[in-house]
């Protein structure tokens, strides 16, 4: 389950981009709060994990030039707004618009994964595909 960091203020996009507690904590940005994402279930990681050995694979038989990531990319939904999906596919334009930056996509990825989760099926099913159509990630 996610939880809001109590809010002191609200942050920019630039500040969440360089934003450290000091703790291995990650955070999404929802409309200026900082939205703790806790540590995943083990059946969420086997899943993820299958999915990402999965994608690999295709990605590789088929010769594309594209990355499959886990959660540790991020994708910017909208000026308030930084999500960190499950999985996210990219192309190589879209690896390069983040080289050397903090991993958070300003362009739309070519599919976006949420495993839900019994704590965000209201934000999995609600929230994130209007913020992720909105950005016209063309899977979700």
């Amino acid at each position: 389950m996610s939880t809001t960091k109590p809010v002191e203020r609200l942050y920019t996009f630039e500040e969440y981009l360089t934003y450290d507690d000091g703790t291995d904590k990650r955070y999404e940005l929802e409309d200026g709060v900082l939205l703790e994402m806790p540590p995943a279930s083990d059946l969420h990681e086997a899943i993820i994990t299958f999915l990402l050995i999965r994608f690999y694979l295709e990605i590789q038989r088929l010769g594309l030039d594209w990355q499959v990531r886990p959660s540790g990319t991020g994708v910017r939904t909208s000026m308030k707004k930084s999500r960190l999906p499950d999985l996210i596919v990219m192309t190589e334009e879209q690896r390069q618009s983040i080289q050397g930056k903090s991993a958070v996509l300003e362009l739309p990825s070519v599919l976006t994964i949420e495993v839900v989760s019994a704590e965000s099926v209201k934000r999995d099913y609600q929230k994130k595909p209007l913020e992720y159509a909105a950005l016209s990630i063309p899977e979700y």
